[in-house]
């Protein structure tokens, strides 16, 4: 599959980052989000601990890394959004179903995770007002059902949490209006640094409590006989929804990519780094469970009532816990970022909207939905469809449904309808890069393994086949 003189001319005039560094920065910021500080915590808490742990990297390297790859290849390589790619391709154009599922299922997402954001960001400002300082005056038990019931008006209030998701989208909206090297760019750049600074400081001083090791031994600890078909499914959902996988995003990315950057490395370092986040993010929720008495399913309240507990109980408490919702907030707005873009590219290069217009437009449709069905108090709050709620619905349909088979339609293309020579050919940098065999192995992983095991996957979390 070629490219003819007339993409290569837009390839050249079509905006990328700036740099190496600023692309990584920019797909770590897109992988790295709620679902490494909010969601990762609370299922590894729910599915076994360090077994989870276990499966959930196993997942990472035989299904992740490879998805990934796919879709930095598919973008780079066309220099086009998720839709526009495989016509660059000259593919088949049954392949735009990935692009525009993958758009669908950004839009689910955002449906519900900008709702969580707006979570995080009023617990910035309760944080900053000084909201929690009466919880280190109270008995351990008193304090635990206080930060509970914070937890519960919070989410449940009737108007404050469509502000704060209100907040949310307004802010990520103003970043991608001003486009891809001074927007998106930019403020990855400045905040990726950041968020690790954060997040080591949190651990350090959850690792000073007293039942530290209890938190940590539950966190590292594999238990091999925990592992089964929930866990395993559990784990792949998580890997896809937490490198945003499936859903265009990577495709639209790789497309931003310079050419000297590796995509097998890129991809490597993005995977490494965004597990690394999301154990920091463990280590720095475990032990404070573990101290306060808490269950380690806690389920998605375990972030807003842990820390809250723990860090108004230290020295500087108040301060530490500003950081480490500042750093949650930062989390959530580059991600956020990164999956709005995919609709939006679509928008700006398949239908000629423009960039400002294309951002209202998918901005308002995510706060009109979200708003109106997410929240118990909302309009739709209390329905039901399929036996659940607007916030689980969303988050089925889009981690069992849409980034599975998204994946799965990404790896077979690569694997099967994209010739190995032309793979190799961009992998290694037009041969600049030497490193024949990995890129062999590379090429069997994604045309074998990682297609079965997705299709297996599949079948199981939509009931087709029952694995114990």
């Amino acid at each position: 599959m070629t490219l003819n003189s007339n993409q290569k001319t837009e390839k050249k005039k079509r905006e990328t980052f700036s740099t190496g560094l600023a692309v990584f920065f920019a797909t770590l910021g897109s992988a790295v989000g709620l679902g490494n500080i909010w969601k990762f915590p609370y299922l590894t808490g729910n599915s076994g601990g360090g077994a989870f742990v276990f499966t959930y990297l196993i997942c990472i390297l035989l299904v992740g890394i490879p998805v990934m790859v796919a879709e930095f290849y598919i973008g780079r390589k066309t220099r086009k959004n998720a839709v526009g790619a495989f016509t660059a391709l000259k593919a088949s154009p049954f392949w735009k179903i990935i692009g525009y599922m993958g758009a669908a299922a950004s839009l689910f997402i955002m449906f519900f995770y900008s709702s969580v954001a707006g979570w995080v960001y009023s617990y910035v400002f309760k944080a900053l007002t000084g909201k929690f300082g009466a919880l280190a005056k109270k008995p351990v038990e008193e304090a635990v059902k206080t930060a509970g019931e914070e937890f519960s008006l919070t989410v449940g209030g009737t108007y404050s949490p469509v502000l704060w998701q209100f907040i949310v989208i307004a802010v990520v909206s103003a970043i991608l209006i001003a486009g891809v090297q001074k927007g998106i760019e930019r403020v990855t750049k400045t905040l990726m640094p950041l968020l690790f600074l954060l997040i080591i400081i949190c651990d350090i001083r959850a690792i000073t409590l007293p039942k530290a090791s209890q938190g940590l031994q539950f966190l590292f600890n594999v238990d091999f006989s925990k592992i089964n078909a929930p866990v395993i499914l559990t784990a792949l959902g998580l890997a896809f929804f937490k490198l945003s996988l499936g859903m265009g995003t990577m495709i639209t990315y790789g497309s931003y990519f310079t050419e000297e950057s590796n995509l097998m490395t890129t991809s490597a370092r993005v995977a490494v780094s965004d597990t690394i986040v999301s154990l920091l993010s463990g280590i720095a929720i475990f032990p404070v469970v573990f101290e306060f008495g808490m269950k380690p399913g806690g389920g998605p309240g375990l972030l807003f009532q842990t820390i809250p507990l723990a860090f108004s109980r230290m020295p500087l408490g108040n301060l530490l816990l500003i950081a480490f919702f500042l750093l949650a907030a930062i989390a959530a707005t580059t991600a956020m970022i990164s999956m709005l873009e995919v609709p939006i590219a679509i928008l700006t290069e398949e239908k000629g909207m423009g960039r400002t217009n294309a951002v209202l437009l998918i901005s308002s449709v995510v706060f009109i939905i979200g708003a109106v069905t997410v929240h118990p108090e909302s309009i739709f709050g209390g329905v039901t469809l399929l036996g659940k709620g607007f916030f689980d619905l969303f988050d089925y349909i889009s981690s069992n449904i849409l980034l599975p088979v998204g994946g799965l339609l990404i790896s077979v293309f690569a694997g099967y309808f994209v010739s190995k020579s032309e793979l190799c050919k961009e992998l290694s940098n037009n041969g600049i890069i030497k490193n024949k065999s990995l890129i062999n192995i590379y090429h069997f992983v994604v045309k074998f393994v990682t297609p079965i095991l997705l299709i297996i996957v599949f079948l199981s979390s939509i009931g087709i086949i029952k694995l114990k």
